[in-house]
């Protein structure tokens, strides 16, 4: 619209953008359909904003490839309030989880919007935290199709204390090449993006990648040189990321760019035109139908059976020493029973025990 100048003149210039190299059949969609796709939207309490509307997010005008239209449950108002992206591992470790809560409560004191993908994780923990202060989720698939399933409750939670968007159609299951797509809105949408625990191979990298991209200010969060949860957040430190150690030192960055106004990267134009496929085209794995296991290097043996079920409460433990408190909020688990999987982690030398009553995990020689 804001090229050709009206609807009409938009659509005839599609032929020639396909011959451009777009590389996509364009279909027009009827008027009936489209008065479908409005009344299921409107049936679930979301709505659909185009590009170049009051409340599409300022966030998403000059990335590459901004959606036309995005799906919106939940309150557009949050849009024009500093925005800062929280990302991190699905499987983090009990340390990422607290330090994630512990961040994201100060950004909402400070008054900032936290938005992230609603994956599991640091994700999950970051969109809690935000819940009485403003969250932004970022949905892979269509807004009636929740993934990961089991997130179901904590989405409907975010829709109705804050808002969240796809640019995907009503009844799209998510595939894996949804996720980096997601990713690129996740990073658009703020300011600023932290990076809490990321191995080297992770897609929490992709939206790292999307931020140096789309201009944006890139923190990550220091971790042990022994845990491969904390590799590529070192990696991201290495290669010239801000470091954060709390939310001060993001804020602290940001703040300026929220008073004026500022921080959004800017292409030529705005959404300006692409004749190559983007970045997400690169990434087209299956979405992941379970949570990854505990990395490698911190497996746990699976001599006993009674350690085989000491493994969800491991995967929370790090070279950070933990309070057992701190290891309860983290996994849900009962102190009780935390301390009776504990005992057998220590019976194999698994554990080490620090003062305050507070344990971590030894690295694998």
């Amino acid at each position: 619209m804001l090229r050709h100048g009206s609807a009409a003149e938009a659509l005839a210039a599609l032929p020639a953008l396909i011959r451009m190299g777009v590389g996509r059949k364009i279909t027009i969609a009827s008027r009936e359909s489209a008065a479908r796709e409005l009344a299921a939207a409107e049936k679930i309490g979301a709505r659909y904003v185009a590009f170049g509307e009051a409340d599409y997010p300022q966030g998403l005008v000059h990335i590459e490839a901004p959606p036309p239209l995005i799906c919106l449950r939940g309150d557009a108002g949050l849009f024009a309030r500093p925005i800062v992206a929280v990302v991190g591992a699905r499987n983090a470790s009990g340390a990422g989880l607290t330090f994630t809560e512990r961040l994201t409560r100060g950004f909402g004191a400070a008054g900032f919007v936290v938005v992230s993908g609603l994956a599991r994780g640091v994700d999950s923990c970051a969109h809690k935290a935000a819940l009485a202060t403003g969250t932004l989720g970022v949905l892979a698939g269509g807004l009636d199709r929740f993934y990961p399933p089991e997130n179901a409750g904590l989405i409907e939670q975010v829709a109705a204390r804050g808002a969240i968007l796809s640019e995907m159609p009503l009844g799209c299951e998510p595939r894996g090449r949804d996720f980096p797509r997601r990713n690129r809105l996740v990073s658009g949408l703020a300011l600023g993006v932290v990076v809490v625990e990321a191995e080297r191979r992770s897609g929490t990298l992709i939206t790292a990648r999307f931020a140096r991209e789309q201009g944006r200010e890139l923190f990550a969060v220091p971790g042990s040189p022994l845990d491969p949860r904390t590799e590529g957040t070192n990696d991201l430190l290495a290669e010239g990321a801000f470091m954060c150690r709390s939310a001060d030192d993001v804020v602290e960055r940001l703040a300026p760019l929220a008073r004026r106004g500022a921080g959004y990267g800017m292409l030529a134009e705005p959404g300006a035109a692409y004749v190559h496929e983007p970045l997400w085209d690169e990434y087209d794995e299956d979405a992941p139908a379970v949570e990854p296991a505990p990395p490698e290097r911190f497996a746990a043996s699976r001599n006993t059976s009674r350690t085989a079920v000491a493994a969800p409460v491991e995967q929370f433990l790090s070279p950070t020493p933990l309070s057992v408190d701190e290891l309860a909020r983290a996994s849900g688990w009962p102190p009780a029973e935390i301390r009776q999987r504990l005992q057998d982690l220590e019976l194999e030398n698994r554990i080490e025990r620090h003062s305050g009553d507070r344990v971590s995990l030894r690295p694998l020689p």
